[in-house]
């Protein structure tokens, strides 16, 4: 029996600043994504526009809302995106045109319920793990008011969003199906960067104890190696904002990461000196809120 495949439709609102951020990764002007390793930008080529934007998202939202009259504050949602996509199975095996008429039709069924004029960018991302697109417009109200609330709006409006696009979608692809809610679930939804954040480290967590449970007197700094090139693979932290990184093994011993100190290292528990040692390890200098630091990482409970 083959997999359910679904349609889905998630909405985030975005208010200042963090417009800016979306734009970068929507638009792709970066050379790297730190913060979202899914991104192969050898394959950022076979994105593509159904909408390409005019200038600026923040700008243009500026501009629509200023001929619009309408007022602003500090809090005020400037930008309501719309990410679209569909469970993997249903695009393997699909040629590109094919997943461009599906985006298409996904778009049609937007315009119909949102003022066109007010979509800023539509663009489809081929270089992740699944075909997805970011819509990004101005929450602009049929009568000109600046209002996210009243289109994407509370838990009942955003069913009626999902329930309106399953219909339109599935005219034409009748093998979709609609996901549950989140209000016959009980479950909370979680933003697409959050569930990346988790999956990741999800990988990580099982990665770490299949290492940790092969050490042994022979092998512990090769192991120990192989978790710090783990860690720097897979912690998306900014090392300099990163005190002290520690992995718990059997017994309470430590295997230490540090920023100053690039290799890991085998200490066994002594609370009374650890900051000391840690840092005579690693050449730098035992600040009194590192050792600390590291001293109230010692008094945790290793894994159980």
């Amino acid at each position: 029996m083959s997999k359910p495949q679904y349609a889905i439709l998630r909405f985030a609102k975005y208010k200042g600043p963090e417009i800016g951020n979306i734009e970068a990764h929507n638009e792709r002007t970066k050379e790297k994504y730190a913060s979202n390793p899914d991104v192969d930008i050898s394959r950022s080529k076979y994105n593509f526009h159904l909408i390409e934007p005019e200038r600026k998202y923040r700008a243009e939202a500026e501009r629509q809302i200023k001929e619009a009259g309408c007022r602003t504050r500090s809090d005020s949602v400037r930008v309501v995106e719309a990410l679209v996509t569909a469970t993997p199975e249903f695009f393997q095996g699909k040629k590109k045109s094919e997943v461009r008429a599906y985006f298409q039709e996904a778009l049609n069924f937007l315009q119909q319920n949102q003022d066109p004029k007010t979509i800023i960018s539509a663009v489809v991302h081929m270089d992740e793990k699944t075909p997805h697109m970011h819509l990004s417009f101005v929450p602009l109200t049929a009568d000109g008011r600046l209002s996210a609330k009243e289109i994407v709006g509370n838990k009942k409006k955003l069913i009626q969003w999902q329930d309106k696009f399953w219909e339109h979608i599935v005219r034409k692809y009748p093998d979709l199906e609609r996901g549950e809610s989140a209000s016959q679930t009980g479950r909370d939804h979680i933003p697409p960067r959050v569930f990346k954040e988790m999956t990741r480290l999800t990988k990580q967590k099982a990665k770490l104890e299949e290492l940790l449970a092969g050490i042994g007197a022979f092998n512990a700094k090769s192991r120990a190696a192989e978790i710090a090139a783990l860690l720097d693979k897979y912690m998306s932290i900014p090392m300099k904002k990163a005190k002290i990184f520690f992995v718990y093994g059997k017994g309470g011993t430590c295997y230490g990461y540090h920023p100053h100190h690039a290799a890991a290292y085998r200490q066994r528990p002594n609370r009374e000196q650890s900051g000391q040692r840690h840092h005579r390890l690693c050449g730098k200098p035992a600040k009194d809120g590192q050792r600390q630091a590291h001293y109230r990482l010692w008094l945790r409970q290793p894994d159980r």
